[in-house]
């Protein structure tokens, strides 16, 4: 049994507390701090992005430290997909520039299973990503938490 604090809002999820959830992580991933995002997971938690599988938190912290050590001025937005009991679906978006300049769009869905402390037990990534000129760029916010009036993904036709 954990000794940590749960991580609200709990499940079983309602629409509210899976968008207010959804939103969170959003936040936590804008703020780019691997350590802090790593504690929404299980000290076990289980993931699949990509070709990586990290297991818990330590994997978890250095795979976001090197994502985001290589996308560059990082930003990006999720939307609820569905949900039921401990479970969310999104799908989302970022945009990043790499080290040469070269501007991305990912997009991709994750389908999240959660502890009934709150903390996500299970996350699968799938992803793909585009080429973008910098004229094509529409997440131009200032670095960290998207603002609350700039538009999500269904308002942007992503």
């Amino acid at each position: 049994m954990s000794t940590e604090p749960p991580r609200h809002p709990l499940p079983p999820f309602s629409k509210a507390t899976a968008i207010e959830k959804v939103r969170l992580a959003e936040d936590g991933w804008n703020g780019r701090n691997p350590a802090k995002v790593a504690l929404a997971y299980t000290p076990d938690s289980k993931w699949r992005n990509r070709a990586e599988f990290p297991q818990g938190r330590a994997e978890i912290e250095e795979f976001l430290t090197r994502k985001w050590n290589k996308e560059l001025d990082y930003r990006l937005i999720k939307e609820l997909w569905a949900y039921t009991d401990n479970r969310i679906a999104v799908r989302y978006a970022y945009e990043y520039h790499d080290d040469s300049g070269n501007w991305f769009r990912a997009y991709g869905n994750e389908n999240w299973e959660f502890d009934e402390n709150g903390f996500m037990a299970y996350r699968h990534a799938s992803i793909n990503e585009k080429p973008i000129t910098e004229a094509e760029r529409k997440f131009r916010w200032p670095l960290g938490r998207r603002p609350d009036d700039h538009p999500g993904l269904s308002d942007l036709d992503l």
